[in-house]
This record gives C-alpha cells, sequence and structure tokens, in this order.
C-alpha cells in the first residue's frame, strides 16, 4: 500500500467528511436541490423579510419564536450584558494594534470565560444565560477591536438600542441610520447558522467532551479564522477592489481561471442551486451601493456572478455578496470575519446547548496508511 503525505485515501474513507451524517438536529435544515434554508421550520425568506435577530436568536435557541413579553426580556437581557468585564476591556485595549481582529475576538471569547458569572456550571439554564452574554459581548468586542486599533476610545453600549443599531453605533461612534441597521440585522439573520458548518462542528466536538460554552466557542472562533470558510468573503472584496472597474470584471476572472485559481464566493459543498442568503444579499448589495453612491462594487460583482454562470456553471454563495455589502457599510476588510461572529454565535451557542441535551462523545476513527512492523533503530545505527 502506498503511504505518505502524497498517497490517496482509501476509497471507502470519504474525505472532508462530505455528506457524513455526524448528529440528527432540530436547529437548521439546507435543502442543497432545492435551494431552501430553513430555521426550526422557518424559511429564511420569511425571517428576513419580516424578523429581526434577537427574534432569530430567540429562535434558535428555544425552537420558537418569541412572544412579545419574551423578547422583550430578551432584549433586556442583552442590554444588560453588553458591558465588558473590565480584565477583559484591558485585554482587548492591550493587543497589538497589527493583530487580527480575529486572533483578539478568539483570545477575548477565552477570557471571558475566566469571569463569567456561571463558568462552572453546565446546566442548561445557566448556558442559556451564557449564550446571551456571549451574544451581547461578541458584539461589543468586535466594535470595541476596532475603535482600539485606530486610535478611539470604546463607545459603550446603548440601552436603548437593539443588538444591530448597538453594534453600528459602537462601531462608529454615532447613532446609525435607519437604513444601515436593517441591512445589519438582516445579514445577521442570514448568517445565525448553516447546519454542521465546520465551526459549528468543532463547536459540538468541544462541546461533547463536557467542555464549557466558552471553550466551545473559543473553538468555534479558531475554526472561522480560516479562509475556507469565515475568510472568504474578505477575499472576494480584495478581488472586486483589484478589479477596480465594471468592464474589468469578465477579462480579470478569465484570466484568474486560465491561471487556475479559484474565484472565492462561488460554490458549496451542500448548495447545488442559488444559496437562498446571495438572494437577499445581491438586492442588498445594489440598494447599500445606490445609496452609497459606490454602485460599481454591486455591478462588478453581477458581471462575476453572471460570468461564472454561464462558463462554470457555478452559483455564487453568502460570501460573495455579503462582501461588498459590508464594504458600502464602511466594515473594514479585516473585520468581515468577526462580524460574521457576531450572527453564527447564535447558532453556535444552540448547537451546543442541542449537544449537551443529549450528549455522546464524538470520536471518529481514522484509516491508517502508514507503513506497519517497522523495528527499532539504536541511534548510532541510523
Amino acid at each position: 500500500m502506498q503511504s505518505g503525505p502524497g498517497a490517496p485515501a482509501p476509497a471507502h474513507v470519504i474525505e472532508g467528511l462530505e455528506g457524513v451524517v455526524a448528529a440528527a438536529s432540530r436547529i437548521c435544515f439546507v435543502d442543497g436541490l432545492e435551494g431552501r434554508l430553513l430555521y426550526q421550520g422557518y424559511d429564511i425568506h420569511d425571517l428576513a423579510a419580516h424578523g429581526t435577530f434577537e427574534e432569530v436568536a430567540y429562535l434558535l435557541w428555544h425552537g420558537e419564536l418569541p412572544t412579545r413579553p419574551q423578547l422583550d426580556a430578551l432584549r433586556r437581557d442583552l442590554a444588560a450584558a453588553r458591558a465588558l468585564p473590565e480584565p477583559v476591556a484591558t485585554l482587548v485595549a492591550a493587543a497589538p494594534r497589527d493583530a487580527l481582529p480575529i486572533d483578539v475576538l478568539r483570545t477575548a471569547v477565552s477570557a471571558l470565560g475566566l469571569h463569567d458569572p456561571e463558568a462552572r456550571d453546565n446546566s442548561r439554564p445557566a448556558n442559556l444565560r451564557k449564550a446571551v452574554r456571549l451574544t451581547a459581548q461578541i458584539a461589543t468586542i468586535v466594535a470595541a477591536i476596532d475603535r482600539v486599533r485606530t486610535g478611539q476610545t470604546p463607545v459603550a453600549p446603548d440601552p436603548g438600542l437593539g443588538h444591530a443599531a448597538n453594534f453600528l453605533a459602537m462601531l462608529w461612534g454615532r447613532r446609525p441610520d435607519e437604513t444601515s441597521v436593517r441591512a445589519v440585522d438582516v445579514a445577521l439573520i442570514l448568517h445565525a447558522d448553516h447546519e454542521l458548518n465546520a465551526s459549528t462542528f468543532s463547536a459540538r466536538v468541544t462541546a461533547a467532551t463536557l467542555s464549557d460554552m466558552h471553550s466551545a466557542i473559543t473553538s468555534a472562533l479558531g475554526t472561522l479564522k480560516g479562509p475556507l470558510h469565515g475568510g472568504a468573503n474578505e477575499a472576494v472584496m480584495r478581488i472586486l477592489l483589484q478589479i477596480g472597474e465594471p468592464s474589468r470584471a469578465v477579462p480579470t476572472i478569465r484570466e484568474m481561471l486560465a491561471a487556475g485559481k479559484k474565484i472565492p464566493g462561488f460554490g458549496h459543498r451542500v448548495y447545488k442551486t442559488e444559496d437562498p442568503r446571495a438572494t437577499h444579499l445581491r438586492r442588498m448589495s445594489e440598494e447599500l451601493g445606490r445609496r452609497t453612491g459606490q454602485l460599481k462594487w454591486f455591478e462588478i460583482s453581477r458581471a462575476i456572478e453572471q460570468f461564472m454562470l454561464q462558463e462554470k456553471r457555478l452559483h455564487c454563495n453568502v460570501d460573495f455578496y455579503s462582501a461588498s455589502c459590508y464594504y458600502a457599510l464602511g466594515i473594514p476588510l479585516d473585520l468581515f470575519t468577526p462580524l460574521f461572529a457576531v450572527s453564527r454565535i447564535s447558532g453556535w451557542t444552540a448547537h451546543v446547548l442541542e449537544q449537551l441535551a443529549d450528549n455522546r462523545l464524538i470520536r471518529p476513527r481514522a484509516e491508517y496508511v502508514g507503513p506497519r512492523n517497522r523495528t527499532y533503530v539504536p541511534l548510532e545505527k541510523r
């Protein structure tokens, strides 16, 4: 049997666990053939058109949309939890100015576990409260990271603002306009969960050992950092900036394909048709582009999308149009991935709660393809 780094996997080994069903879940359903995405049975199009991020977070955690009193209570709990423990705020302020925001966020979330009042309580009620605190605090951390590294003072959260509005106010240092707030709110809804993606799976693996909520989320953040997961929309925007003008879109992409380069934001492990999240983000990209006078980023994106569909039969995914949306909102490129976490924390924590409710240690096997029956050779004879 051939062995070594270049050896092919045995035929029965499923590389990347593609298509493997590793858990039963009520949280999220992805229909790759029909292009549907459901949260707890609700279609993403319905939720994006009518809901708020706070409603979706409650839905993911509890399985039902909140009543008015339940939603009001959640909003109060989020408002009460947004301020960071002083040691964590100090840690964020002391981070190297050139540190990647996702690295600072990962470290700060781990530190939050040291200061959480229920750090050692792994019961469902305590973990639900941790889910609320983490959802509130991650948004505060991401905004503070950008303020501090640009020499500005972090902005205290406003208890009178909702989650999306608070994030933008803490990031910008001013009260955001309603259009921007709604755009971020919809983006948070669209990114809230997506079944067993890489970061969610790593969170469940960590939780399955009966580790704590903060450790599971730290695992998820480390996984999210990779460019094959959370960093794709940043890569998309860098290509759009490189292209610069709509007339250069198709020639540039054609050259990249001829050189064997992959185009980020296209193709998906599950979807075989249009990603339903891209449907909303495409429209949002155009609307924000018109409002900010930066329509060319949408026009470049649209030209690339049409070319890729015609030439490669590849649909764009959620990362493709989120890039131009975030850029139009003035979000720095290296904050795109942390902004993903501001949303996905709701799904990560929901999956941790579900994993712990009926837990079994996640311990797959590996097919050994290395040599066998080797004999130890004394050091002087090697």
